[in-house]
């Protein structure tokens, strides 16, 4: 086991690697997946970019993730500022509003607010006209219930990185007669940045996926794609196959974007120094950890 720490591979994450190599080992070699014949063709048409709606499926899930991420951060803030405020109605709100949304699924959310909502003649999403661009309602529903959503966890972790900050920072402030927003703009918000920005890349990278759940609104994204198209030429396992890839690479693009991100964030502090780099690419992707960070050093030892 100490070996496998030191090279900084994690006994039980290995396990769980086999146990699900055996599993599939196991499968392939029933007599049920015997008749399975896997067609390449089929396979690398359903993910070859230049194939009917997949470019234009790509990219509406990256702009409804970004376009929902942004809402959850502008949410988490005021949530966040709200939760620590002073006067009690805020906090009562904030509280509520991160309450219900973390206590409830997000697949319940859609359908409530969407058709729910409909149903009961509370709020209709009409369709939106931005920039010249005529942005459907549906589209529109499944960017607002997602930042909803989003900012209730963001709100958590904004709250932790503002109380990351030294309260000296804020008495120096009010010394030299600042007022409260231009402690929070001008000093806080800047230093809580680099402990949020971590977080924040692993919630967009959660947002990418979890954009596959507003296919029960009806709207084409990445997943309801595939789910089109195996019903059309039924071969679900190649067209999951190629909708599993698509999500693996925009995740995986991320991390390297995500990580250019923390280093500038980085530079002046320790983490940002040479001698501790942070996480690199194989501990994003598997979770294995640095070996400087295994062994007795990572327990504080001799």
């Amino acid at each position: 086991m100490s070996a496998l720490r030191n090279r900084g591979i994690r006994p039980a994450m290995l396990v769980g690697c086999l146990f699900l190599l055996a599993l599939v080992v196991s499968g392939c070699s029933s007599s049920k997946a015997q008749g399975f014949t896997f067609k390449a063709d089929v396979f690398l048409k359903a993910l070859n970019p230049t194939s009917p709606g997949v470019t234009g499926v790509l990219y509406l899930t990256i702009l409804i993730s970004v376009v929902a991420q942004l809402i959850g951060v502008a949410l988490g803030v005021l949530a966040a500022l709200g939760k620590m405020a002073r006067i009690l109605p805020l906090r009562i709100i904030a509280n509520t509003y991160i309450w219900f949304f973390r206590g409830t699924p997000l697949l319940v959310q859609l359908v409530f607010f969407y058709y729910g909502f409909g149903a009961a003649h509370l709020w209709g999403w009409d369709d939106v006209t931005l920039f010249g661009f005529l942005i459907p309602g549906v589209i529109v529903a499944a960017m607002a219930i997602l930042g909803v959503n989003e900012g209730a966890y963001m709100a958590e972790i904004i709250r932790a990185g503002i109380l990351a900050v030294d309260p000296g920072q804020t008495e120096a402030a009010k010394s030299l007669g600042m007022t409260y927003r231009q402690n929070m703009t001008r000093i806080v918000l800047p230093q809580a940045a680099r402990v949020i920005i971590p977080p924040l890349g692993n919630e967009f990278n959660n947002m990418l996926k979890t954009t596959s759940l507003i296919f029960v609104l009806g709207v084409v994204e990445t997943y309801n794609h595939y789910v089109i198209l195996q019903g059309q030429n039924f071969r679900p396992f190649e067209a999951y196959a190629a909708c599993a890839l698509w999500f693996l690479l925009m995740t995986t693009i991320w991390g390297f974007v995500q990580g250019a991100i923390e280093r500038r964030f980085a530079r002046g502090t320790a983490t940002g120094s040479s001698a501790a780099r942070g996480p690199g690419l194989r501990s994003r992707l598997f979770g294995s950890r640095p070996q400087a960070e295994t062994g007795i050093d990572a327990l504080g030892g001799h």
